[in-house]
């Protein structure tokens, strides 16, 4: 299975052994950020420091000033790295020890542009705002985030883009500081918690019948459980979670909201991927893949946003599916995606952190298992974040995964052709 690993430019940038020991892994590709939400890194091994704060949402490239020219939103430069260019630089210096660069591309996750712009983030039925969700309905925000995706995912160097967070972000932020954890939500309750109540989207749902006083006046009695201690109904799965949202609203109430969310979804999807392969083109890129992180529930939203996995594979090259937890949880997350057009991806995201709750030294049985569901290819979280012992354990897996595989090296297979 051809594996790529997640990177930060700053996991290289300064450290000249970091391409080396990457490639020593068994990795066929790097992805590698270039657009990325505020975070607290550990580097483990890097020469110079060993955490980095990226203080805000920020591009790691510098932003071309005449694409952004008299425009209110606009991406936010770093500068916490002592590099002009650190995805540049970190290519690089990837490219040449035989690793393929892929750019990693967050965008409806940014802090720092819902502080700038409290107006345009996502409201919930309470009238609290999320200032680390956009709202994606927003013709503006929308815009921005066409722009953006364009001018990050076709980086000099880069071969293929992975769009995060391309779709609906909501309440589940991994917050620094976060304080949300006193009352157990579950799926069903954190999804009406993150429905958007701000004036555009109140004006979508009336488009479709559902008067914005009933809307709130439901989802806050749906809710009242919640804060008196009760657990809403949600066992099942994602299947389960929308029976619950459909119990709880109504079925009319609640396919009006999912009509609504989901044509916004769709729309800035649709717009995201067009402007990055019309990028790709202009640059002329051969083969560059446009992959969605992708959960098959439509209803879900946050880092890997839910979509009818028809949807997403009707746009993109393939999907990255989050794949944390056990087995059956990878099941749940594959299953969907396993019918499939030709030539489409569908890769597997493990954690190989052992400090954040990843597998390193179940990674081949893991892989294995998610390669009977379907998925062709692997993605690890993260080769920079990982401790020695994680690598160690990433290495003899993908050695094993290569031997079982009748000895073709991680990376030398054929590149899947992508699909237009």
């Amino acid at each position: 299975m051809r594996t790529a690993a997640f990177l930060y430019p700053w996991d290289v940038v300064g450290d000249p052994d970091a391409p080396a020991r990457l490639a020593e892994l068994g990795l066929a590709q790097v992805t590698l950020a270039a657009a990325y939400h505020s975070t607290r890194a550990l580097t483990p091994r890097h020469p110079h420091h060993r955490i980095v704060t990226a203080r805000h949402s920020a591009v790691l490239y510098p932003p071309d000033p005449d694409r952004w020219a008299g425009r209110r939103l606009r991406p936010y430069p770093q500068d916490w790295i002592a590099d002009p260019d650190p995805f540049g630089t970190a290519a690089r210096a990837l490219t040449a020890a035989g690793l393929e660069v892929h750019s990693w591309v967050v965008l409806a996750h940014n802090s720092r542009l819902g502080a700038d712009h409290p107006a345009l983030v996502v409201r919930n039925v309470y009238g609290d705002r999320y200032p680390w969700a956009p709202c994606i309905a927003r013709p503006e925000v929308r815009d921005h985030l066409v722009r953006l995706a364009a001018e990050a995912a076709v980086r000099p160097g880069a071969r293929g883009a992975e769009l995060e967070s391309c779709g609906w972000y909501g309440l589940a932020h991994l917050h620094g500081h976060d304080k949300i954890g006193g009352v157990g939500l579950g799926g069903v309750a954190e999804y009406l918690m993150s429905l958007c109540c701000c004036p555009v989207c109140l004006a979508g749902y009336a488009e479709l019948g559902l008067d914005e006083s009933e809307l709130r006046a439901r989802v806050r009695r749906a809710l009242e459980p919640v804060w008196a201690g009760a657990a809403l109904p949600d066992a099942g799965g994602r299947a389960g979670e929308w029976a619950a949202v459909e119990e709880l609203l109504g079925p009319g109430p609640a396919g009006a909201v999912r009509a609504w969310r989901d044509r916004a979804a769709d729309e800035l999807r649709r717009a995201v991927v067009g402007a990055v392969r019309a990028a790709a083109a202009r640059a002329s890129v051969d083969g560059f893949r446009v992959l969605l992180h992708a959960d098959p529930a439509p209803h879900r939203c946050g880092a890997n946003p839910g979509v009818a996995p028809a949807a997403a594979l009707a746009c993109a090259d393939g999907v990255v599916v989050p794949c944390t937890g056990d087995a059956a949880a990878r099941a749940e997350a594959l299953r969907p995606f396993a019918e499939r057009p030709a030539g489409a991806t569908v890769a597997a995201n493990l954690t190989v952190v052992a400090g954040m709750g990843g597998r390193p030294d179940r990674l081949a049985a893991d892989a294995a298992h998610a390669a009977s569901l379907g998925a062709d290819e692997l993605r690890l979280y993260h080769a920079g974040l990982a401790g020695p012992a994680d690598l160690v354990a990433v290495r003899g897996a993908l050695r094993a995964l290569n031997r079982s595989a009748g000895g073709r090296a991680q990376g030398s297979g054929a590149e899947p052709a992508p699909r237009a």
